[in-house]
């Protein structure tokens, strides 16, 4: 008889040349039938004769086609004596080439080859579970079909399952207390249906590739009867569960099967996937605002988060109103004596003031209190908001220990992104209930930074540094791996929210942002300081390797960002004319005319703080009216800039990049000027946020300034490379580019088209 096949897996290989040019037979074929035929493909069928699977051998069947009838195979066994006009010795030396090349796939059926007529061969059991493990799918890759009995199921799988019955804790000990096991074990389906006990135990007492389950022949690999015999693998802590099942597959035995999450693990996995919807808050009363509906669902997930002990990371664009859903929650919590206790702000300096105000606006009946400067205590807190800085909180680490803080908060979380820093040493040792980190770049150089954000609110989900790096980072970072980085997405994705702008249906009513590319040439002095820097560092470059060749790159190109932003800055001049020296500063002054002629009010943005003092000198020079915010700014004097400047009592803001581009609110302006380029895109973003943020009224333009033919001009190619990478998960800061071969290097920083 004859099975209908499966389509071949593979095309027919092609007849050897010897066959192609062999002489035509003649008779009823004719030339045609000479020129029709193509080399026998053999094809395997395996069966136990009579349908014996209880205890009958296997066997294969060798079929073939004849020489001149390509679309039908046949038994070997029937055709093999047949005359030269349908089979005869060409057919016979086709199907003895065809059984060669699939023993050459599994050496077994070489015993053929040894037989008078290579038509079947029986099969040991183990040898029907090596094809079951993988040698089919080699015979099929060679070009060799094989073909089970119809009346065999082949549906036969295994996932692992994760969790045990029990109910979903509410308490953070119970969620990463290593000693709080998780069962993780093999579960074999049918037709996706799993196998009971009973039908589990018919597999293992079969002994044999196949078993009687649900009144059918199932072929049982070996693999899955070892998984049926062992289930049990070793069991996971409950945060190493909590990941498997979010990522729904993990690695067992160097192969990734998928993962199946039931009993506390998947109520959990429901719950903070949100798929949960049973408690779906509404915003507090006493909140003195009201929300948006992204914000909304941004307090609904802080609380879905939080209550369940595992914290979270709020990642939304700056000016979306992350401090608001933030006191949402405090007074939400405060409503359950569970959760209610004093929220302590972490923050740079800066926002000290705009979280006292925010909070004053939006919960006015909340106590407020600075743990920052001369007199400052924690006496007396049980609740309330406690706003501190990451420099006092470092300091008076031991202090903040000895208050059972209901929330945690770092805000501007990027701060303590380098885990072995000592404020975020300082901030794990802090006791709360639940931990929040507020951030719009939770990614900023490396995947190693989102890794301490997300360790710290939720420790143990990416397991240890080091294994982070190996699992996920290096593999994304290093390799591009996108299977990993969509792994990795869905792994962090229920802990980290972020929306963005542009996203449909955030911030619909924000007024448009131009941005534009400022190009601007040297003058004869940058570019004889810009060639002179190339040429004797490069020489020094050349001749150096190990850590004193990348101390060297580092130094070139921050020499060359200074001399494109003006020669005082790189000299080092503190006094002397600064006017017609430098291209940017003549744009600069070009645009401060228009933008003053037409009322408006502008931020300008410099990564460095000796540049914006001499912006200040030559503004002061020209009597245009502005002020300097950077690192050294005192708090109480910050404030006071902010509200000037919002006022409208001054119309140009100097502000230093890292001191003033995050978390401050400078809607008042309509312009944002950068006058020279940031690695990394996000921060740039960030501060132009400063001004494009709820609030704003009027249309902003930003203008970014370039100088032409320079390293600058290649920071703004690569900006758009590490935008994608940073949506992806991934950036990478300057430091990378100190591994650049000199070759390469060369070319990034020659001047081009100058003069």
């Amino acid at each position: 008889m004859e099975y209908n096949a499966r389509p071949t897996l593979s095309p027919t290989p092609s007849p050897p040349k010897a066959r192609r040019n062999a002489r035509s037979t003649g008779g009823a074929g004719g030339a045609n039938s000479e020129k029709n035929r193509t080399a026998a493909t053999v094809r395997l069928r395996l069966e136990v004769p009579g349908g014996e699977y209880r205890d009958a051998p296997f066997e294969i069947i060798v079929q073939a086609h004849r020489p001149n009838e390509p679309e039908a195979y046949f038994d070997v066994s029937d055709v093999w004596n047949e005359d030269k006009e349908k089979f005869g010795s060409r057919g016979r030396i086709d199907t003895t080439l065809g059984v060669g090349m699939a023993a050459a796939a599994w050496a077994p059926l070489r015993r053929l080859l040894e037989a008078d007529v290579p038509d079947r061969l029986e099969l040991a059991d183990a040898e029907v579970g090596e094809l079951l493990d993988g040698a089919a799918e080699r015979l099929e890759n060679s070009g060799v079909t094989v073909i089970w009995d119809p009346a065999l199921d082949h549906s036969l799988d295994a996932k692992v399952v994760v969790g045990t019955t029990g109910g979903l804790s509410q308490s953070v000990p119970d969620v990463f207390d290593d000693s709080a096991l998780q069962g993780f074990s093999w579960q074999l389906s049918l037709d996706g249906m799993p196998l009971t006990p009973e039908e589990t135990g018919a597999l293992v007492r079969s002994g044999r590739p196949v078993a009687w389950i649900r009144d059918k022949w199932v072929l049982v690999p070996p693999i899955q009867a070892q998984r049926a015999l062992k289930p049990d693998l070793k069991p996971l802590t409950a945060i190493d569960a909590l990941s498997v099942a979010l990522t729904g597959s993990t690695v067992v035995d160097g192969r990734t099967v998928e993962v199946r999450a039931s009993g506390w693990v998947a109520a959990l996995r429901e719950q903070i996937t949100g798929n949960d919807q049973s408690d779906a808050i509404q915003p507090p009363e006493a909140l003195q605002a009201t929300l948006r509906e992204y914000q909304v669902e941004g307090l609904r997930w802080l609380h879905r988060m939080t209550s369940l002990g595992l914290g979270g990371c709020l990642a939304d664009d700056m000016g979306l109103g992350k401090t608001v859903m933030l006191i949402a929650l405090h007074l939400h919590r405060k409503q359950n004596p569970k959760t209610a206790g004093p929220t302590l702000v972490v923050c740079p300096a800066s926002l000290l003031g705009n979280w006292e105000r925010e909070i004053h606006r939006f919960a006015p009946e909340e106590k407020v209190r600075r743990y920052h400067g001369g007199g400052r205590t924690l006496s007396g807190v049980e609740d309330g908001f406690v706003l501190t800085t990451y420099g006092t909180m470092r300091l008076d680490a031991d202090h903040f220990e000895t208050v059972r803080w209901g929330l945690l908060v770092a805000d501007e979380a990027q701060h303590v992104k380098n885990p072995r820093s000592a404020g975020a040493k300082a901030l794990r040792t802090i006791p709360a209930r639940s931990r929040v980190a507020l951030t719009g770049t939770p990614v900023e150089n490396n995947l190693s930074e989102l890794w301490a954000i997300l360790d710290w609110t939720t420790p143990g989900l990416l397991g240890t540094h080091a294994s982070f790096r190996k699992k996920w980072a290096d593999p994304i970072e290093i390799e591009a791996k996108e299977k990993t980085t969509k792994l990795l997405s869905k792994l962090v994705r229920p802990f980290l929210l972020r929306r963005r702008k542009s996203d449909p249906g955030i911030a619909p009513e924000l007024p448009p942002k131009t941005i534009t590319d400022q190009p601007v040439g040297l003058t004869d002095e940058q570019i004889k300081l810009y060639e002179k820097a190339v040429k004797e560092n490069m020489v020094q470059i050349r001749t150096s390797d190990g850590i004193n060749r990348r101390g060297l790159v580092l130094k070139l190109l921050t020499s060359l960002k200074q001399i494109c932003n003006h020669p005082a800055q790189y000299l080092k001049e503190e006094s002397g004319p600064l006017a017609e020296r430098s291209g940017k500063l003549e744009l600069l002054d070009e645009l401060l005319d228009t933008i003053l002629a037409e009322d408006g009010a502008v931020l300008v943005f410099t990564q460095y703080v000796a540049m914006a003092k001499l912006l200040k000198r030559h503004l002061d020079e020209r009597e245009i009216e502005n002020q300097l915010l950077h690192g050294g700014t005192a708090v109480n004097q910050r404030e006071k800039m902010v509200d000037r400047f919002q006022q409208g009592e001054v119309k140009v803001f100097l502000l230093s990049l890292k001191a003033a581009g995050t978390g401050l609110n400078l809607t008042r302006a309509d312009h944002v000027i950068h006058f020279d380029r940031w690695w990394n895109p996000a921060v740039e973003e960030q501060a132009t946020d400063r001004a494009h943020r709820i609030g704003q009224t009027r249309p902003v333009q930003v203008h970014r300034l370039i100088a032409e033919g320079t390293i600058e001009d290649r920071i703004a190619s690569i900006h758009e490379t590490k935008r994608e990478l940073a949506d992806a998960i991934v950036s990478s800061g300057e430091s990378a580019l100190t591994e650049l071969s000199n070759e390469d290097l060369a070319d990034l920083v020659e001047l081009r088209n100058a003069g």
